[in-house]
Formats: structure tokens, sequence, C-alpha cells
């Protein structure tokens, strides 16, 4: 049985709020579909606009860069990873929490095949990829509070071990998601992040 549409805070979506989702996706699938196509730098936003069938304005009302066009909402993600690391039992280790952090935020794509899209993007095109490093810097900021927790960091003592354990994860994540974009989508990420991780653990 087909389910029932409901908004951000779980009541039914009323017809505007099936529209504006309705538009939203179909932006960005054009903007998706053109980037692959044409490159990202290259494709401009009034083609995706044109082609998507709304005007620039309309365009930006729903998305405020041309990067939020990927379709992979960074504060969405960022904060499910959190979310779901803060979530783990007090007895996850972790290394457990974040793989589990990774796997809640890469279920946010809408699909496989756009997550190697965009994946595919992220990793050949440099403006994006700059983009995307620095995002992945604040991710780590923000999550190192919950891994020093984890860890049972002494307050107010510098200890690297939580900045390391971090980096290490997302380098891993990163490397995992590069060896899928070049396996043109075989397997499984997080399959590839677990086999990173165990190199790197020894």
């Amino acid at each position: 049985m087909k389910q029932e549409a409901r908004d951000a805070t779980g009541a039914p979506a009323t017809l505007w709020d099936r529209t504006r989702q309705l538009a939203s996706q179909e932006i960005l699938e054009t903007a998706l579909r053109l980037f692959t196509e044409q490159g990202y730098d290259e494709t401009p936003i009034s083609q995706i606009a044109r082609e998507a069938g709304v005007s620039q304005r309309t365009l930006f009302r729903y998305f405020g860069t041309k990067e939020d066009l990927l379709g992979n909402d960074q504060h969405r993600f960022g904060q499910v990873l959190a979310d779901t690391v803060g979530a783990q039992p007090a007895d996850v280790g972790v290394w457990e929490a974040l793989r589990a952090g990774f796997s809640a935020a890469l279920a946010l794509h809408d699909s496989r095949e756009q997550a190697l899209k965009r994946f595919r993007l992220l990793h050949t095109t440099a403006s994006l990829r700059a983009g995307y490093l620095q995002k992945q810097l604040r991710f780590q900021e923000e999550l190192l509070p919950l891994v020093e927790a984890r860890m049972g960091t002494t307050a107010g003592r510098a200890d690297p071990r939580a900045r390391a354990v971090i980096a290490t994860a997302c380098a891993c994540l990163d490397a995992a998601s590069m060896a899928w974009v070049v396996n043109d989508g075989q397997g499984d990420i997080m399959d590839l992040y677990d086999e990173c991780v165990a190199a790197v653990r020894g």
C-alpha cells in the first residue's frame, strides 16, 4: 500500500507541500543529468532552469546555490551523521558508532544511481571537491565532542586521539567512495569502508 506523504512534523503533507516536493525533485534530476552530461562548471543555471521548466528566480527559491543542486544536502548529512553517532548506546565503540553515522548519512541518497552520479561529480570536479573537503572538516569538528566523550577524554586536556580517529574514519569513507566510483558503483560503499578501516587498524 502506498504510504501517505508527510511533512517534517509528521503531519500529512498538503497539496502545496507535495507540489513543491515534485518541483524540487524535477529541478534536481535535471541538474544532475546536465552536470553528468556536460560537467558541473560548464552547466549554467539558466540552462537548468529552462530545461526544468521554471524561472531562475523559482530555482533559487528552492536552492540557494549551484552546489545545492547536486541534491545532497550537506547540512542534513552532517546533522544525521552527528545525531546517529550521538544516539549509539554507551557500550558501542567509537569506530562502530562512526560507522553507524556514515551508514545513516549515506542512506539519505534517493537511489544508488543518484549517489553514484553525485560522488562521481564530487571526485572529478575540482571546485566541488574543495567544497566537499571543507565541509568534511566542519563535520569532524561537530563530531569531536561526541567522540571525545565516547573515548573518555579528560576534560580540559588536549588529546589528539579523538581527532585522529575521526580524521581516519573520514579518510576511509573518502577512499571507499572514490573506489566505488572507479568501480562504476559495483559493490557497497560501506563494505569498501570496512576494508579501508581494517587496513588502517592493522
